[in-house]
């Protein structure tokens, strides 16, 4: 299982979220970690990888140990640059 982290924004933007929304995406992260098992694509033209949860989309890096949240939000105003 990999530990994941959440940068201070992307706490912050999963605590603003509606309560369904959060509980979905901590529970496909944590899937993720566990499993690695989720819908993660490579993002391209920059280091990084995106998790899409329904309508929203979570950005994040990881490596062998570690899944460092970056961005949490609807993926109407996710900005990948």
């Amino acid at each position: 299982m990999k530990t994941i982290v959440f940068m201070p924004v992307a706490a912050r933007q999963l605590d603003a979220l509606p309560v369904q929304a959060r509980e979905a995406i901590e529970a496909a992260i944590s899937r993720y970690a566990i499993e690695g098992r989720a819908d993660v694509k490579k993002l391209q033209g920059r280091e990084g990888f995106r998790m899409r949860v329904g309508e929203y989309r979570v950005l994040f890096r990881e490596d062998l140990s570690t899944i460092l949240a970056i961005y949490v939000g609807p993926r109407q105003t996710i900005i990948y640059s």
